[in-house]
């Protein structure tokens, strides 16, 4: 394939991702940015996995929630590589072949169908990272939000064992992922890699270890007590359409022939440059 064609079917496939996620979502063209695979996974929300459509491109990985089988596209996430780490996991209770992805504001656990479409994404993303970190001198991230542990993994509160009901329910510690009461995390704190100036909810004991850390008495400060906030138990990732298939056999591009494919997990992508001739 020429370079022209090439640059021409990668423009448009990267459009058409971004038209999915119509006006709501952030612009996805830029120059020298390649799409390199796509697919359907399982992503582990507070109460349950939901099916994400994920994008991997040479130096983004994009996700969002599905609307009208893949057609549509909701609630649009974009993590720069560079803030990304990967840690392989063993098979959960709800999920198999599954891995932690680990940003700043944000850790999770992805599931793919097969234990070759999780060493697929694993290789093709940590691939792309190296390439990017490589090739344009960026650092990686040195810092990591703790990843939610699910509510169902729990029906007492993790600070004082206090069972969970009706009316006492589940919150998480923003801090160390902890499922916990409210009573157990009344206390407000920023937390810097997650949001720069956002109060978020944290367990007592995590916001006694920030108060240690940062060398004052525990006490609250402004609002640090605060009734409800803006961040307050939101998770858009738990919306999804019912009846989705959970999972899309992923699809790579072979960056030596410039093609579009299922291969398997042993063909990486590799650099790609805007002068770089492609073979045929």
């Amino acid at each position: 394939m020429d370079l022209l064609t090439f640059e021409k079917e990668n423009q448009d496939r990267i459009q058409a991702v971004e038209n999915s996620f119509s006006t709501a979502g952030r612009p996805l063209s830029k120059p020298g940015r390649f799409l390199m695979g796509e697919g359907r996974l399982m992503k582990q929300g507070r109460r349950k996995p939901q099916p994400k459509d994920f994008y991997l491109f040479n130096d983004l990985l994009v996700y969002g929630s599905i609307i009208l089988n893949g057609r549509w596209h909701k609630n649009q996430k974009i993590i720069p590589l560079e803030d990304i780490q990967l840690e392989d996991m063993e098979d959960g209770v709800t999920m198999t072949n599954q891995w932690l992805l680990r940003t700043p504001s944000k850790s999770f656990f992805v599931s793919a169908s097969s234990f070759k479409e999780k060493q697929a994404w694993m290789n093709h993303i940590e691939e792309c990272r190296l390439n990017l970190l490589r090739e344009n001198r960026r650092q990686p991230g040195l810092v990591f939000a703790s990843s939610w542990i699910p509510d169902q993994a729990t029906y007492k509160c993790m600070r004082c064992l206090g069972g969970f009901t009706g009316t006492k329910r589940r919150h998480h510690c923003r801090s160390c992922g902890f499922v916990v009461c409210n009573t157990c995390s009344k206390q407000r704190a920023v937390i810097s890699h997650i949001h720069p100036t956002k109060k978020l909810r944290v367990c007592r004991l995590c916001y006694i270890n920030n108060e240690k850390e940062e060398g004052g008495v525990p006490r609250p400060r402004g609002n640090s007590i605060c009734q409800k906030s803006s961040e307050e138990d939101s998770d858009n990732d738990e919306e999804g359409v019912k009846g989705e298939q959970s999972f899309t056999q992923s699809n790579w591009l072979d960056s030596r022939l410039g093609t579009w494919g299922r291969r398997s997990s042993c063909d990486f992508p590799t650099a790609m440059h805007p002068d770089e001739p492609l073979t045929t």
